[in-house]
């Protein structure tokens, strides 16, 4: 079975093939790498090569010239582009930052941003994979995950699934904040009800032998500080919510605090990755081999984690992530799961980016919603959930509006999709505003 990676010269790409190495099913045959930043995608071929080094049965490794080449005969596609690089990034939060809201990567204006410039590409890479490996499954990883998983069905349908760790990250940090054996979440004997859009959801079950433990575990102030979502979003706002949300919606509940540890920030993270990533390639490239190439990613990426989401620990407080934090969902480890439930026909629920069908009846049939899934060889198929409470389905449908705006923005160059994408998005106060960050965007694009 060949798995095709687009965006391979991505830094988390060893993640997704130190996976496979360790998968005792052994069902990929090849692996094939496409980006097209042919020095990045070299280096983070020797390090594959060294992880590869003394296992009995290494995946072949083979670096694709082209997106023709490269989809041709795959049976998978991984999609994990980042269009317009790191630099990109940098504008989409600089530029938001500049007229006093938000600018993260994938939620608020710099959401907007970024899926703006990426929908043509991804759209393109949908058309591709339809005409030349139309059996393919493509597991989306790009962000703004929700918004680009919508482009991409327009073409592909239910064949494109958007995987994020953020959910499963949550679910297992629950899990062992309420007293379960980790063993017990890994089996699949841990029940949960989450439901929402991308970087914008809730857990609001936690079942285990026929209970509920979440409202316990909500009512325990000790066991609610002993995890990453506890102390961001705090156990009183915990316990009003009565429910637990994805880490991304403290940047709506928490916007003046994070803005404020934002504002005047020396280093956005779009420029400390732009800075962290591009001096590990150039390091990478002089360092003699894999086994120092594989040591300098390695320490790279122990950054990067320690790091993230750095300025919301901030705006709550200020605390270290520890060692189950920085565990979180693993997204290589969510879509290898995707992929062997897909070849087993296994019915394995994962938290999954799908379309909604009836799942949320408020939204409309082709919306991609954020959800329990039950994966077998057709695809995923979204769970029924209970009924959102109004501040949840009220968030849920303006979000959604802005990300369906945007797609059409982005597939119609609708400067009105656009203005109403950036306007409409709650992190975005002002129309005014929303015009000049567009304005801005125009002229540094």
């Amino acid at each position: 079975m060949r798995l095709t990676i687009l965006g391979g010269g991505g830094f988390r790409v060893p993640l997704v093939y130190r996976a496979l190495l360790a998968d005792p099913a052994d069902s990929v045959s090849e692996v094939v790498l496409h980006d097209t930043d042919t020095r990045r995608v070299a280096v983070i071929a020797e390090v594959l090569t060294r992880l590869a080094e003394g296992h009995p049965a290494p995946v072949p490794v083979r670096v694709a010239q082209s997106l023709d080449e490269a989809l041709a005969g795959a049976d998978f596609v991984f999609s994990a582009i980042r269009v317009g690089g790191t630099a990109g990034r940098i504008r989409d939060e600089r530029i938001p930052l500049a007229e006093g809201v938000l600018g993260q990567e994938t939620v608020g204006a710099g959401g907007v941003l970024y899926g703006l410039r990426t929908i043509p590409v991804a759209l393109h890479i949908a058309e591709r994979v339809a005409q030349l490996a139309p059996a393919a499954w493509v597991i989306n990883f790009t962000n703004p995950a929700g918004m680009v998983t919508e482009a991409m069905s327009q073409v592909l349908g239910d064949r494109v699934i958007g995987i994020c760790d953020s959910p499963v990250g949550l679910v297992r940090r629950a899990a062992r904040a309420a007293g379960l054996d980790p063993a017990a979440f890994e089996s699949g004997r841990v029940g949960y009800d989450y439901v929402g859009l991308n970087h914008l959801g809730w857990l609001r079950s936690l079942t285990f032998e026929g209970a509920d433990l979440l409202p316990r575990l909500l009512g325990d102030d000790t066991a609610l500080a002993s995890f990453e979502e506890g102390r961001l979003f705090g156990a009183e706002w915990l316990q009003t919510l009565g429910a637990l949300p994805n880490e991304y919606l403290h940047y709506y509940y928490f916007r003046r605090e994070t803005l404020d540890s934002l504002r005047d920030t020396p280093e956005t993270r779009g420029e400390f990755l732009d800075q962290q990533q591009g001096g590990f390639f150039e390091r990478a490239a002089a360092a003699g081999g894999p086994d120092a190439v594989y040591a300098l990613w390695e320490r790279t990426r122990l950054e990067r984690e320690e790091t993230y989401m750095a300025h919301s620990r901030e705006a709550s407080g200020g605390w270290e992530r520890d060692s189950h934090d920085l565990e979180g969902g693993g997204y290589d480890r969510v879509a290898l799961a995707l992929m062997h439930a897909i070849v087993r026909d296994t019915g394995t629920r994962l938290i999954l980016n799908v379309r909604n069908g009836t799942t949320v009846p408020q939204l409309a049939p082709d919306a991609i919603v954020e959800t329990v899934c039950e994966v077998t060889a057709h695809g995923a198929r979204p769970l029924p959930c209970g009924p959102l409470r109004e501040d949840q389905l009220g968030l849920m449908l303006q979000v959604k509006a802005v990300e369906r705006a945007a797609v059409v923005a982005a597939t119609r160059k609708d400067r009105g999709a656009a203005l109403r994408a950036l306007a409409l998005h709650p992190l975005v106060d002002s129309p005014a505003v929303a015009a000049r960050i567009l304005e801005r965007a125009a002229k540094e694009d």
